[in-house]
Formats: structure tokens, sequence, C-alpha cells
């Protein structure tokens, strides 16, 4: 637009003399500031004191009208801004000279370099979120009509017309049809000038995933091999699929083109209880139902099985009291005494086989072997209980030096056998069955 066009009228009826008006730049451009200088060739013939100046634009007076400066400064110029200029002069005594016009014209500078740009960034944008299309353009001057189109057939969005370099067009909340290609045109009178294509994902969150266990038969069991199914009706690719086993990570899967994802499992007997999966594609991650599963144990397995338990368990409740009760037995054992010895003296104790003169080899009595307790499956703790026997000798053998400290000291208990402690590992090929 015109920068402050006034309508003012010359009044007296203007009378000719040598005045000249130049422009610079004389081909301006739209956006660009133009000087208009109103040159005073031949002087009046008599001044009747200061000189007045006004210019004109297609019969307008341009603003500020009749002034002393024979200078006027236009800021901005545009297309609309061409036309006849031209400049008149006066004096005090209202004597009028006029310039001959001058035709300016204000070149427009077409549009050019056109691009699309998303808001958020990427064309990645979550299902009812606010999406913006930016067209721009790097070049251009005047009035320009951006166009939005989607689809490879060109509909038609949006048209604004604006004197900017940009113009947005904004969709309050996407859908999951707006998912497509956009592109957008400019246009300054030049003919459009298009954009390149701009891909717009509309991302939509996982749905609450599904959880399958499929297995061989209809009953699961050790040893068998079972298939953990774990799919999200809705959500947008790629989706990343965690499996759970009472909340224990099994493993993890990522379904890059949608749809669901597997986990293979081979079972065992501790595989029996809640499984469950999670769905998750960068929206918010959804989990399942638990789905129970239930691991049967063949019977030869579950025969040993519940024999080593209840074997184990009695072990380990009825250990402590056998071993006690053994214990108090073997005390009572150890201090009873023969009944023909009425002033309670100690049995004669058996001397070591160094200690017999000229008698047999001593008579070695079976060892007697009495289980305390079991610690671990395969580890046995014995009591070893060895006593020893000699033979009566045909001729009474001579007094050794501990019948002497016998005979001397009654009362002292001297042990009639030795006593072991000692754990045994019990043979490999030994196995429980229960009946």
């Amino acid at each position: 637009m015109l920068l402050g066009l006034m309508l003012l009228m010359c009044a007296p009826p203007c009378e000719l003399t040598a005045l000249l008006l130049t422009a610079t730049p004389s081909r301006p451009v739209e956006g660009g500031s133009v000087t208009l200088i109103c040159n005073v060739l031949v002087p009046s013939r008599r001044l009747d004191g200061p000189l007045q100046f006004c210019f004109f634009r297609d019969s307008r007076v341009l603003w500020p009208g009749w002034s002393s400066s024979p200078e006027l400064q236009l800021p901005k110029v545009w297309r609309e801004d061409s036309g006849s200029y031209w400049c008149e002069e006066k004096t005090m005594a209202a004597r009028v000279a006029r310039s001959p016009r001058v035709q300016i014209q204000v070149q427009r500078v077409p549009v050019c370099n056109v691009s699309l740009e998303t808001q958020p960034p990427g064309g990645q944008v979550q299902k009812g979120e606010r999406l913006a299309l930016v067209c721009m353009v790097a070049r251009g001057t005047g009035d320009i009509t951006f166009l939005w189109y989607k689809g490879a057939l060109g509909l038609n969005l949006e048209t604004k017309t604006q004197r900017s370099l940009a113009a947005k067009f904004e969709i309050p909340a996407v859908r999951d049809s707006d998912t497509d290609k956009y592109y957008c045109a400019a246009d300054n009178g030049y003919g459009p000038s298009l954009s390149e294509l701009v891909s717009v994902t509309v991302r939509i969150p996982v749905s609450r995933p599904v959880l399958t266990i499929r297995g061989p038969g209809a009953l699961a069991e050790v040893g068998d091999v079972v298939e953990l199914r774990c799919e999200a009706q809705r959500g947008s690719p790629p989706i990343l699929y965690r499996f759970y086993h009472k909340n224990v990570t099994l493993g993890r899967s990522s379904a890059h083109a949608g749809g669901g994802a597997s986990f293979n499992l081979s079972l065992t007997a501790e595989h029996s209880g809640n499984y469950s999966c999670e769905a998750d594609n960068g929206l918010g991650a959804r989990r399942s139902k638990a789905v129970p599963l239930n691991v049967t144990v063949p019977t030869e397995d579950r025969k040993e099985l519940l024999a080593s338990g209840i074997l184990e368990g009695m072990l380990g409740v009825l250990g402590p009291v056998i071993l006690a009760l053994f214990c108090c037995g073997l005390r009572k054992r150890l201090g009873r005494r023969p009944s023909g010895n009425p002033h309670g003296s100690p049995p004669s104790p058996v001397p070591p086989a160094s200690s017999y003169v000229n008698s047999p080899a001593p008579l070695q009595g079976p060892s007697v072997y009495e289980n305390a307790n079991v610690v671990r499956g395969d580890e046995v703790y014995s009591l070893v209980y060895h006593t020893q026997q000699e033979r009566p000798p045909a001729v009474p053998p001579p007094r050794t030096r501990i019948e002497d400290q016998v005979s001397q000291n009654p009362h002292r208990i001297f042990p009639p056998a030795r006593l072991s402690f000692f754990c045994r590992r019990a043979p490999p090929t030994l196995k429980l069955m229960a009946t």
C-alpha cells in the first residue's frame, strides 16, 4: 500500500517550467525503498520567497503534500505502487511549475524454494494431538497465495493469501485417517511453485495385549516346549513385547511391522504359575491379564520326588529325636555294671593288643553301625560301636601293669569299647522307591 496518500488538488493553474523528477532506483523491487527527487533545472524569473514542492502518483498527492524539501522517501513499495509520478513547484506568489511524468514499475520477485515443515518435527504425531503444516518460501514479494494438499490426488485442504514468506495450516486433533503424504504450493502471480512431499504418521498407542499359551498337548508336562504368544490388536509399530513369569522377565521380542510376537519355553517343574506379557511402542506400555500354567510331572518322576521329599522330611523332623534317644541309650549302655560286682567296681578293661603276653590274637566282634542324622541327600552321619572279645587262655597270663593299676584304683572306670562318629556317603546306586 502507498504510505500516506492524500487527496489534494492544485488550486491555481500550473505553469510549465524546467523541472525534472528522478527516482532511485529506477526499477525498484517489491519490499524495497524508493527516493523521489524534484530537480529545478531553470529557476523562476522572480523569487517571491522559498519554494514549495509536492509529489504525485496517478493524480494523487503523496504524503505529506507540499513541503520545502525537494526529496520524498518511500520506505517500502509494492507492485500496486507502480504508476505515473511527477512533481510540482510553487512560490509565495502562487506561481506553479510541473515536471514531466515518469513511469515507475515496481518489480515483483517470484517465489522460489517452497518447502513444507511439520510441527511436531518429523511428521510423527500421536492420535488426538495437534498437527501444524508450515509452508515457506525462500524468496518472493508481494501477496503470496499458499495452498495445502493431501495425498497423491492433491486434495486441497486450505488456501491463504498474505504478504509474508510463510503460512501455517493446523489440524486441531489428528485421526487415523490423517496418516498420509502432504505438500504445499505458493504463488505470487508468476505461477505456483510446489514443495516436496512430506509424510505424516499418526501414531496410535498400543491396546492391552492378549497372552495365549500354546503347547503340544492338552496338558503341559515337564520337558514340553510351549509357545507364549503376545499380541496387541491396536498400536503403531514397532512394538516391543516382554514376557513375564511371576513378574520375572523371561525374554523380549520386537514386532517391527506390527502384529504380535512369540517366546518359546522348555518346561520344568518350577515353571508352574502365572504368566503375563507387556506391549510398548513408546507411547505407553500396557500389560496383559495373567494366564495360569500348571506343569504336570510324569508318574515316575512324581514317585521319586514324593519319596525323596517324604524321606527328607522325616529325617529332618525325626532326626534330632532319634539322635537324642540313641545317645541316651548309649549312655545307659556304657554306664551299666556287671551284676556280680557288689561293690560297684568297674568291669575289667580290655587291654590293647600289645598288652597280651603269650596269648593268641584277640577276637574282634562285628562293628555296630547306627544312623544318627542326615544332613544332605547323600551324606549319612553314623555312630560305630566297636567291641573286642578275647579267648580265655589255657594258662592264666601273668598280671599286667593295667591290672595292677585296677587293683590299686578300684574306683577308676575304664571304657569297655571304642566309640567312633563318622560320616559316610551313600552309594550312588541307592534309589528309594515310593510304594
